[in-house]
């Protein structure tokens, strides 16, 4: 427990004033002078094991309310937050945030409910997707009870067994008395899998691809064999609404199917040792683009953390139809809509090739000089050719300079495409691109001049 990071101070401030002590009197209870106590309290010295022991032994302390930041995401879930062009005009810096969330987590964290109920641009909140994506954030997209589970599953099948699609194939049948069957597409128009239990068959459309089969066998393994585990996850989640419980709870069901097709420590081997290749990784685990582009997301288990990576899917009209930020502070990857200077919407015509481009936000320094961003269109999976999406993945340019996608890419910062996070959220000017004016800022007009933008606009 002895980690500069952990921000113990308010915590242990909080619980001395509950027991309405002095810092001299909780002290000696600790065995500690009160001069390191004080230096806690402000969070200018770690707390010991010996300490936190010491800490439950003499009082009512729950451990896990040192870490009570990360039920917020953390400085980088308040980053993202405070990123909302509403609070644009404060110039609140992330050194700001950081001492925020250390002298007073409680005041963060009822900033954050507020501003999560509320939604981005002052939205209801109710809408249940919204309030699942949210859940997902606040746990960063990494679940890792569920990734220890798959884990170890994924171990036990690969004893006597090299191919995964055999493997999920044999345990459906020797542990379910499940058999797989493949079906035409007009037997299953509507449908990439069911379950029939009366034929004891879990059957699959045969428009669905090798990857996208072992995916759906995966998904009924989590579902059979899981299902109390993302259950307890799930309803531990405060919901409004049961559809985003519902949402909540198919992301984890899919979270656990990634997690035993890519089990944790190997694939991060894999990835480590490749440079992060992705077209490599896709074959080695048998997996498609979509299915790797999640799984990068999800890196972050304690001691053995890979690199920050969000991904998103998005159709020809710029909409985010999945947006997973992980502990990336990719804040355009968090809008509604992209930007229409991103190459993602240019690989919808480069038929499956994998586009790599270097972009930032111009109007910001965040990201420390920009994103790589590495995107591919894909079909619709179990329908080809009626659906299409583009998957982009992306990492900030300070941690992309040994990846395999990255060799031959300037990432100097001056040779960045500059993009922003939706017209109308934009307040980059002189874009020629733009089609709609941003949000919060005064539009002006000249009589005498015309410029090449159609909205001129000053200051908020």
């Amino acid at each position: 427990m002895a980690d500069d990071n952990v921000r113990a101070g308010p915590a242990i401030r909080r619980l001395r004033k509950r027991e309405k002590l002095t810092q001299a009197a909780m002290a000696g209870r600790l065995s500690i002078s009160p001069s390191y106590l004080n230096l806690i309290e402000r969070n200018q010295r770690p707390v010991s094991a010996r300490v936190i022991m010491a800490l439950v032994e003499q009082f009512d302390f729950d451990p896990r309310s040192i870490r009570e930041d990360e039920s917020i995401g953390g400085l980088d879930g308040l980053v993202r937050r405070f990123a909302d062009a509403r609070f644009a005009d404060l110039a609140i810096d992330r050194e700001e945030l950081d001492e925020l969330l250390a002298t007073a987590p409680h005041a963060a964290a009822a900033f954050v409910r507020l501003y999560d109920n509320a939604g981005p641009g002052g939205d209801t909140g109710d809408d249940p997707l919204a309030a699942s994506r949210r859940e997902i954030e606040r746990w960063r997209n990494h679940f890792a009870d569920l990734d220890h589970a798959a884990e170890e599953l994924a171990d036990e099948m690969r004893l006597s067994r090299g191919d995964i699609g055999l493997a999920l194939t044999e345990r459906l049948r020797e542990r379910h008395q499940l058999s797989v069957r493949i079906l035409p597409q007009e037997v299953l128009p509507d449908s990439l899998s069911r379950l029939d239990l009366h034929a004891r068959q879990i059957q699959l459309s045969e428009m669905l691809g090798p990857a996208s089969r072992n995916f759906q066998l995966a998904l009924q393994v989590a579902q059979l064999e899981k299902r109390d585990e993302i259950m307890a996850v799930a309803q531990g989640a405060q919901f409004k609404d049961e559809a985003a419980r519902a949402l909540f709870k198919r992301h984890l069901e899919g979270y656990f199917a990634a997690a035993l097709l890519m089990p944790y420590g190997r694939f991060l081997r894999a990835c480590e040792a490749t440079g992060y290749d992705l077209p490599v990784l896709e074959r080695r685990f048998s997996v498609s683009f979509e299915q790797l582009a999640h799984r990068l997301t999800t890196l972050q288990r304690v001691g053995q953390r890979g690199l920050p990576f969000f991904m998103v899917r998005l159709d020809r009209a710029g909409q985010f139809s999945k947006s997973f930020m992980g502990a990336s502070t990719a804040r355009f990857a968090g809008e509604d809509v992209s930007c229409p200077l991103w190459d993602a919407h240019r690989a919808f015509e480069r038929g499956g090739e994998l586009v790599v481009q270097f972009v930032s936000l111009e109007e910001t320094s965040e990201g420390q000089g920009g994103w790589l961003t590495m995107m591919r269109s894909v079909e619709g999976s179990g329908a080809a050719g009626s659906a299409r999406f583009v998957i982009a993945v992306g990492i900030e340019a300070v941690l992309a300079s040994e990846l395999a996608q990255a060799r031959g890419i300037s990432l100097r910062p001056a040779d960045a495409q500059p993009i922003g996070p939706g017209c109308a959220r934009c307040h980059r000017e002189n874009c020629s691109q733009r089609s709609l004016p941003p949000r919060g800022r005064k539009l002006r007009f000249d009589r005498m001049r015309r410029g090449t933008t159609p909205f001129e606009f000053g200051e908020p």
